[in-house]
């Protein structure tokens, strides 16, 4: 898979609706490194083109209290930084997708980066793996792997 996606030329504008990352997405909680009590109940994911080949990104997490967090961005694949709105600590992002099955998202809040995530579609086109790199507070840089599943109906 490394070597198609290495071969693979970078996506235009104008067929990022061809992405097969399109869809509606649910975190296995499961996949998560860290004990049942710290990880979220709920985490779904939602990705879509729309008008002027830009990408919709719609993330929801519930959080062990119940609690809903959520972030939205529509961005252009081009790595030009955009605006996020919501509950989630990010309001600025920027996104390219260098194949149609990889998409690299950057994040940051408040003027301060917070991660890069990968997100990378399996072969068969059923599971979305999240790889996060970050710096933990004594800057100690950190990788996180986490996989969603497609929910049923969606593409």
């Amino acid at each position: 898979m490394a070597a198609a996606i290495s071969a693979a030329a970078p996506v235009s504008a104008g067929s990022v609706t061809a992405s097969p990352l399109a869809g509606h997405w649910s975190l296995d909680v499961g996949t998560l490194p860290m004990p049942p009590q710290m990880r979220p109940k709920r985490v779904d994911l939602q990705f879509r083109a729309v008008a002027d080949g830009k990408w919709k990104t719609h993330v929801e997490i519930v959080d062990q209290a119940d609690k809903t967090l959520y972030s939205d961005s529509t961005l252009s694949l081009d790595g030009t930084p955009g605006q996020a709105s919501g509950t989630y600590w990010v309001d600025t992002c920027a996104a390219k997708m260098p194949a149609p099955n990889v998409l690299v998202m950057q994040f940051a809040y408040q003027g301060a980066p917070t991660s890069t995530r990968v997100y990378s579609l399996s072969e068969d086109g059923k599971a979305l793996t999240e790889t996060e790199a970050y710096f933990k507070k004594d800057g100690t840089p950190a990788m996180r792997t986490a996989v969603f599943t497609r929910v049923p109906g969606t593409s």
